[in-house]
């Protein structure tokens, strides 16, 4: 028996009859021999750090847009708040870590520069539209390691597709978009905590609200310090969890309603704040132009070979912007449409 067989087998005594196993894994879309030190999961998890989408994430605006402080969320940095979160909760319901981990990591590699003021652009030129969740299952199977992929686990991939959750149910009664492990419902429950969280904190650190703007109810359900937020939240869904034991994700109600009037105060007085809106307004602006122009022009990219014959403009226009950072964008922006002083 090799490593990887003792913890598959550790799996099977250790975790809940819940838990996602790694020896019962659905496979990948292509089969490969199975290593002999780490799960399905524990290699998934590892080629999604070493990939060039997960560095990138680094220069991709979470809310605000070109900080000038150190300590404003990243993408990046919300990337690894959402793991941390959801491999606590994992850890306390005895879930799969490494499938939770997994996925947290790589639930936001195709989100585009300029946060979702990118998206939109976007989704609205691109003829088959554009959502971030799917470009990140893109990036996944084929953008990565020039059109191969990184060869994903099925469940890996599924909980990447059915994170997003949008401004609707925190935890819907409708389970038809929600993944098929408790897993990958965990990180998206994990990515609102987490946006929840660290939006409010660099929203207070950006003056954009003051602590006094908070709506009372949610300081008193929630806590009035950014960890007894988080710690409200976490405790409400693995205690309300564990309880029911059903094999379903729960919340408090008031708990889920004080974290659904939070995410409203922050669309309402931050995402949507004159000081973050208006700069928006100016990269919808540079990306709409970026877009127009590779449509008709040679694109920058060593991955023009990838794409099978037949693939349109759009696409690839798509693939390439969707893959920037921020700097990059902007950069490219201004080599291409800002006029330079004449040197004689």
């Amino acid at each position: 028996m090799n490593i990887r067989e003792r913890l598959e087998r550790l799996e099977e005594e250790v975790l809940s009859p819940y838990a996602a196993r790694a020896a019962r894994s659905r496979g990948r879309l292509r089969p490969e021999p199975e290593c002999t030190l780490r799960t399905c999961y524990q290699r998934d998890r590892d080629r999604i750090i070493h990939s060039k989408a997960f560095r990138r994430l680094k220069h991709k605006t979470q809310v605000f847009l070109s900080p000038g402080g150190d300590h404003y969320r990243t993408r990046l940095t919300h990337t690894l708040e959402v793991a941390q979160i959801a491999r606590s909760m994992a850890r306390a319901l005895r879930l799969n870590e490494d499938l939770t981990e997994a996925i947290a990591l790589a639930h936001d590699l195709g989100h585009t520069p300029f946060g979702h003021a990118g998206e939109a652009v976007l989704n609205e030129l691109h003829p088959e539209g554009f959502r971030h969740y799917e470009q990140s299952l893109r990036v996944v199977d084929f953008l990565e390691k020039d059109g191969q992929g990184l060869n994903l686990t099925y469940e890996v991939r599924e909980g990447i597709l059915k994170h997003s959750k949008g401004k609707g149910p925190i935890l819907p009664k409708e389970t038809s978009d929600l993944a098929q492990t408790l897993e990958g419902q965990l990180v998206r429950v994990a990515d609102i905590i987490a946006y929840l969280n660290h939006d409010l904190d660099d929203a207070l650190r950006g003056g954009v609200i003051k602590p006094e703007d908070i709506p009372s109810e949610c300081q008193r359900i929630l806590g009035e310090r950014h960890a007894q937020r988080i710690n409200t939240m976490v405790r409400s869904l693995v205690l309300s969890t564990l309880k029911a034991d059903d094999g379903h994700l729960h919340l408090e109600e008031e708990v889920m309603g004080a974290m659904e009037r939070l995410r409203d105060f922050l669309f309402e007085r931050v995402y949507e704040a004159p000081i973050v809106h208006d700069e928006f307004k100016k990269a919808r602006k540079i990306l709409r132009e970026l877009y127009l122009y590779f449509l008709e022009n040679e694109i920058p990219w060593e991955k023009g070979h990838i794409y099978p014959p037949g693939t349109s403009r759009h696409r690839m226009v798509c693939d390439f912007l969707a893959g920037m950072t921020d700097r990059y964008a902007l950069s490219l922006y201004e080599k291409l449409f800002i006029p330079r002083p004449w040197v004689t």
